[in-house]
C-alpha cells in the first residue's frame, strides 16, 4: 500500500460500478468485467489510482489492515 497522498475515494465509495460489483450485483459484475477487458486489468484512471494506493484491482475488495 502507498503510504503517499489522499486516499483515491471515487472507485471505493462512489462509483456505481466497481461499489456494485464488489457488492455481489451481478450486472455491476458484468460491466465491470467488460471496463477490466477494454482498459486493462487495473480498470478506468479512478481503478488504477485505487490499484497504486491499494494494491488490489478494482474488483477486490481492500484488505481490512490496508483500510487503516
Amino acid at each position: 500500500m502507498a503510504e503517499k497522498g489522499k486516499a483515491p475515494v471515487f472507485c471505493e465509495k462512489y462509483c456505481v460500478v466497481c461499489k456494485g460489483a464488489r457488492a455481489g450485483n451481478s450486472i455491476c459484475k458484468v460491466i465491470q468485467n467488460l471496463e477490466l477487458k477494454i482498459f486493462g486489468k487495473t480498470g478506468c484512471i479512478w481503478g488504477k489510482a485505487r490499484t497504486k494506493f491499494y494494491g488490489v484491482t478494482p474488483d477486490q475488495k481492500i484488505p481490512e489492515k490496508a483500510k487503516k
